[in-house]
Parts: structure tokens; sequence; C-alpha cells
């Protein structure tokens, strides 16, 4: 069976009756089989995406209106919530949860005719950057079995990656996306916030998280943006402004004004052969008729303790309700009194690194600690977002790598978070401004591993965003050519 390229060959395919709904479930069913041991999924959905499927096409054999989305075979981040479907955080104290309502985006997808195969492997409550802290395991990058494909949406990039669905969603905290999607050599996008309700999105930290989606193709990313993005009555911090066409011009050419940070292109932890392939990037985007500037940005050392403190405050708040009493794990001791009851819940529940962040979390919203530690990482929050803001007004478009080096050896990191942490240099500026920013691959680096390049534009710019994201990968194929 073939494996279509984008959503637009499937569906051109599909209409001419040379494919059909089932058949694209049935391959995409036997690709996760077959690919098992990459452990990307979590569960399955097996017989009512073939049912699903089924109905599509019999509404197409009898010429009756689908949606836009009919039969794009997309799995979901095991953090977002779909109705009669177990969902996890990847934790053992929600195991055998199963959720009462569906993700506006979930809704979404399934109201334009998305099958939905299978809920995906995640870090435990979003929470890490190789996939390696999931209670179920890790997940394997496709490329390199000893590798981890990144995280925490480390199974929605391996299950894009390796052809197990054409399409993903993830949750991007402060990278949770774009860092994945460099890693396993796809395209990863984190909206502006707002710009997708997070409704049923389990919450890590709630001023950060945001669904972002994988894909293969700018254009396939773009149609499930297009239909997922908007307000959203249950979500009050779902953006008003209006959806515009993301498709529309997403191939057009014109000349941008790019900006590269300093401070991130020649830091001390970025990877040498791969600071020499932005810099070829850059070269090559001159050389197609663009300009690019670096522009000095003085605060990069200091985004990965303030974008810590923040996240775990809110970890801290978010997490209190995993109690054991109303749902959730629920220790098999006996007569423990209520504290005692509480505590051994959460110590048997929680994994290591879900714990530490709360710890974290706790320890900065304490009242010796609130104004050395929260209120100043608020202030250094809103530097960032001005300093970010100002070279958005001057630019079209800022240039960055999206993380410091190619993925990691699985383990490689597991014993030094701090290590971990600051892998997130590049990406937590868009979280903590609330910019949209995308990673498209760019190349490879001598290890065989895949990197990308990050674009980040001024909030609610989606459309030039995939613009701009559409002609740099264009530019980069055409410079390999």
């Amino acid at each position: 069976m073939t494996e279509y390229s984008s959503i637009a060959s499937f569906h051109k395919a599909l209409y001419a009756g040379s494919t059909s709904c089932t058949e694209r479930v049935r391959f995409y069913l036997n690709r996760i089989a077959q690919l098992k041991h990459l452990n990307a999924f979590l569960e399955v959905y097996e017989e009512e995406a073939l049912v699903k499927a089924q109905e599509l096409d019999e509404r197409i054999k009898n010429g009756q209106p689908v949606g836009v989305l009919a039969g794009v075979v997309i799995g979901i981040k095991d953090v977002i919530c779909y109705k009669g479907h177990n969902v996890s955080a990847a934790s053992r104290i929600l195991e055998g949860f199963t959720s009462l309502f569906s993700a506006t985006a979930v809704e979404r997808l399934l109201a334009a005719d998305a099958i939905i195969i299978g809920n995906l492997n995640c870090d435990e409550f979003a929470m890490g950057s190789t996939n390696e802290n999931s209670a179920y395991g890790p997940t394997l990058n496709a490329l390199d079995n000893t590798r981890v494909p990144g995280g925490s949406s480390g199974g929605s990039a391996v299950a894009v990656q390796a052809g197990l669905c054409q399409v993903s969603l993830g949750s991007d905290t402060g990278g949770s996306v774009r860092q994945p999607a460099d890693f396993c050599g796809i395209i990863g996008l984190k909206p502006t916030y707002g710009r997708i309700s997070r409704h049923g999105l389990i919450a890590y930290a709630s001023s950060f998280d945001q669904i972002g989606i994988f894909g293969k193709e700018i254009d396939d990313v773009a149609s499930v943006l297009q239909v997922m993005a908007g307000p959203d009555e249950f979500d009050s911090t779902a953006a008003q402004q209006e959806v515009p066409d993301y498709l529309k011009n997403l191939s057009h050419n014109k000349s941008y004004r790019f900006a590269y940070l300093r401070d991130a292109q020649y830091h001390e932890g970025l990877d040498v052969e791969m600071r020499g392939g932005y810099i070829d990037l850059f070269e090559s985007l001159v050389t197609a008729g663009h300009t690019v500037t670096g522009k000095g940005f003085d605060y990069l050392d200091y985004v990965v303790p303030a974008y810590y403190v923040l996240t775990t405050a809110e970890a801290s708040s978010n997490l209190s309700r995993y109690d054991g009493v109303r749902f959730g794990h629920r220790t098999n001791e006996k007569n423990l009194d209520l504290i005692d009851f509480y505590k051994k819940n959460r110590s048997e529940g929680f994994g290591k690194e879900v714990k530490r962040r709360i710890l974290l979390g706790t320890f900065v919203l304490s009242a010796g600690y609130y104004d050395a530690y929260y209120t100043k990482a608020q202030q250094v929050r809103r530097l960032v977002t001005e300093k970010l803001n100002d070279i958005l007004e001057e630019f079209d478009a800022i240039l960055m790598p999206t993380v410091p080096s190619t993925a990691f050896k699985l383990g490689e990191k597991t014993k030094d978070p701090i290590a971990m942490y600051l892998a997130d240099i590049y990406t937590v500026l868009a979280n903590l401004s609330g910019v949209p920013a995308i990673s498209v691959p760019l190349g490879r680096h001598s290890n065989g591993m895949p990197y990308g390049v990050q674009i980040i534009t001024k909030k609610f710019d989606e459309a030039a965003l995939l613009q701009i994201a559409h002609q740099v990968m264009a530019t980069e194929r055409a410079s390999i050519v």
C-alpha cells in the first residue's frame, strides 16, 4: 500500500477512487504492529478506527459530504482527553482513568471527519525532554533505537516520523513539540498561546501549555491548525481573534527580513557542526533574496531558570488535585489517617521527575522564597517578552536553533537533571512570551541524526510563520539539490 506524502495527495487518490479510508487505517494499523517495539502508542483504537473509516467510505461512495480532514489518521498525546477513552498522562496516578469528555481540539478534528487511531506515549504529565519519564517505558527514536526521540511529546513525534499516522497532536509547555520534532527530523508547530483551546488538555503549567501539531509537510500542519484554532466557550484563555485561512498563499514567495540571536547562535552549548549548518542556511537565504541580521539578546542565560521556577510553581498547584480520593491511584495500605493516605497515594502514583518538580514548585511558592524566586522569575518573563517583541517589530521572523545538540543516547542525561533542563534553552523563549514557533528539518549531523531550525513570529501570526517555514524548507531543499 502507498504511503501518501501529504493530506492533499491522499485526498486526491481517495476521491479518485484509487484508495479508501479503510485501506489507510489498515495501512497504519499494520505499521503500528510492525513497529510496536518503538513504544509510541499506549493504546490503539483499532475497531473504532475501522468502523469510522468504513462509514466515511460509504458516505463518499454515496456522494454525501465529508469533512475537510476526511480519513486523515491522527494520533493524540496521552494528555489530551477523548471521551470514553483512557487518558493517564503516562502516569500511574491516573492509570485506568477514562475521560468523561473530549478536548475541544479533538471534538473539532472529529467534526472534520479525522480518524483518531490511538493515544501516544509521553513523559509523565508532560514533564521531560526525552520521553524516558513515562510510567510505561521510553519511546525509541525510529532512526536510531539507542537514542531518545525527545520529549515530552516523544510518542507523537515518533508516530509521524515512523509513518504510524499522518499527523499527530502533542503539547508544548517549554518546547515539547519542537524539540522532539527536531530530534526526529519532522515538523513541530507550537501556535500562539490561546490559538488552540486548552479545554481537555491535562494541565502541567497553565500559562505555558499549548496543544501543538506534528507533520511531515507544512500544508498538513496548516490544515490541522485551521480546523482546531479559534475561540472556545469552555476555555477563557482561548483567543478571540479571527482565524485566518492558513492554506491561502502558503507557497507564496516573497523577501523576508530575518533576525538571528547572536547570543543563541554563538552560545557555548551549541554543537559546532550544527552552528555551521545554521550559517549555511543564513547564506542560502541571503542568496535567495532575504536579509539576515544578527541581534543581541542579553537574557538568554536567564530564560531556563525563569521557566523552571514558573512552570514548577504552576505544576505544584495543578497537580495538587491528584490525591486518590475522587480519582487516580489509591494505595492498598489500610488504616491510614487522612494525611498519610494522601502521602501514600501521591508517593506511589507519581514518578521521580514529577515529584522533583512538585517539590521545587512548592518551595518557590513558599512564604519565605516567593519574592526571591517566583516574583523575580515573573519579572524576567516580562523582560524577555518585551525584548522578543521589540525584535519582532523590526523583523518578520527570528531564526534560531531548536536544541543545542542532536538526539541524546538513552540514559545519557537521566542522572543530570540540570543538563537536561538546559537542553530547553532555545525553545522556552516562545513559551515565556506566548509567541508562535515552529521547528522544521534542516540537515543531518555527521552522527547520522537530523537537526532542525526554529522560526518565531509575532503573536497570532501563524499565517506568516507557516509561509516562512514553507519557504525556508524550499530554500534548504534547493540548496541541497
